[in-house]
């Protein structure tokens, strides 16, 4: 018998993050394991063998993907060719539904396991996907417990893990204290067309607090992603950057202004109060409000069936309501421990550690 091999698609830089951890257990189970596919700087690191550079692969909004149709259908016809000339024992979907579910459709007549890992958000689209997850997929491991009851519901074969941020995010930054200073995080998300339709409006936010409060500001910046020094220019005694340390410049920040998103997660397993922003294009905006049967839509609020922290969503995301937002904390110091107090239930609620080996052996019954 020849070395087990995976293909995986992880088509988004959180996919890829948390993928990353789930093959490095099963490295430790499996050693001789080898994996082809989609992914990014992490997957690769660990020796995927890569079917598109992961620039490429992330891409936010129904307008956004629209305009790469023809890369992404290229793409995915090279993915299916190469599952079927190299037969993997595995293929491993990490979220990315758009995709990922439409090349699963392919690949189940072929006979080869498939298993999804971080499910698509059919708890936001509605319940019409639950029918094609159950045809299509083996095995759904899902991380958020909010999502076990729509699973058992509709009898599709599913196990939940737990969250991989409990094993990535360093144990001395969960849950805890708030830091002494006035320092506010901005998180303006990780896909390049995100970051350049928050930013801008986060920095705005900025000005007006400074304008009567002694407040520092500090971007958690991707090297590589976007121009911030750019977007920053002028603002140098106003605004710190901090490449590729999203994690140390919540930690050490009071409150957070952060993207919509996993982020969103993160800070509230760390434990700081935040505001949730969030602005997409005008198209997907529109298509989206049609289609996502949410009251909330900060995946912190979500887990902790709670509006714990604001949100401000497209019209609403304006920098005035955004600074007189974080202005509350600032100034009502028990509001601000009612908010960390929720927070600080994040990690219980999640599953605890050990996402990623529970993950990994599930993957290893298969192998």
């Amino acid at each position: 018998m020849g070395k087990p091999l995976l293909f995986i698609s992880a088509g988004d830089p959180s996919g890829d993050n948390a993928v990353s951890h789930l093959i490095t257990a099963l490295k430790s189970m499996v050693p001789d394991v080898s994996f082809f596919g989609l992914g990014g700087p992490k997957l690769h690191q660990l020796g995927q063998e890569q079917l598109a550079e992961s620039r490429d692969l992330a891409v936010l909004g129904f307008w956004e993907v629209a305009q790469k149709y023809l890369f992404f259908r290229r793409l995915f016809f090279h993915c299916l060719e190469q599952i079927k000339k190299r037969r993997p024992a595995l293929v491993l979907l990490v979220d990315y539904p758009g995709f990922n579910l439409r090349l699963a459709e392919k690949i189940k007549p072929l006979g080869i396991p498939v298993v999804y890992y971080i499910s698509p958000q059919v708890w936001a689209w509605g319940k019409g996907r639950l029918k094609e997850i159950n045809n299509l997929v083996d095995l759904m491991m899902y991380i958020l417990p909010f999502e076990r009851e729509l699973y058992a519901e509709n009898k599709v074969k599913s196990h939940f893990v737990g969250h991989y941020l409990l094993d990535d995010i360093p144990s001395a930054y969960i849950r805890s204290s708030l830091s002494p200073e006035n320092r506010l995080a901005l998180l303006p998300g990780s896909r390049p067309q995100e970051i350049d339709r928050m930013l801008r409006p986060m920095l705005q936010a900025v000005a007006i607090l400074r304008k009567k409060y002694d407040i520092t500001a500090v971007i958690a910046g991707i090297r590589g992603r976007y121009d911030y020094e750019k977007a920053t220019r002028g603002l140098a005694d106003k605004v710190r950057i901090t490449y590729d340390n999203a994690r140390q410049v919540i930690h050490e920040s009071r409150l957070v202004l952060s993207s919509s998103g996993t982020a969103t997660l993160e800070t509230g397993i760390i434990g700081r109060p935040m505001v949730v922003v969030y602005k997409t294009g005008f198209v997907t905006y529109h298509i989206a409000r049609r289609l996502v049967r949410l009251k909330m839509i900060g995946l912190v609020n979500l887990v902790l069936h709670d509006k714990a922290v604001p949100e401000l969503i497209q019209h609403r995301a304006t920098p005035e309501m955004m600074a007189a937002e974080l202005e509350k904390f600032l100034l009502d110091t028990q509001y601000t421990e009612r908010v960390k107090a929720k927070l600080d239930r994040l990690p219980a609620v999640l599953g605890g550690t050990g996402a990623s080996r529970r993950a990994a052996a599930l993957i290893r019954e298969y192998l």
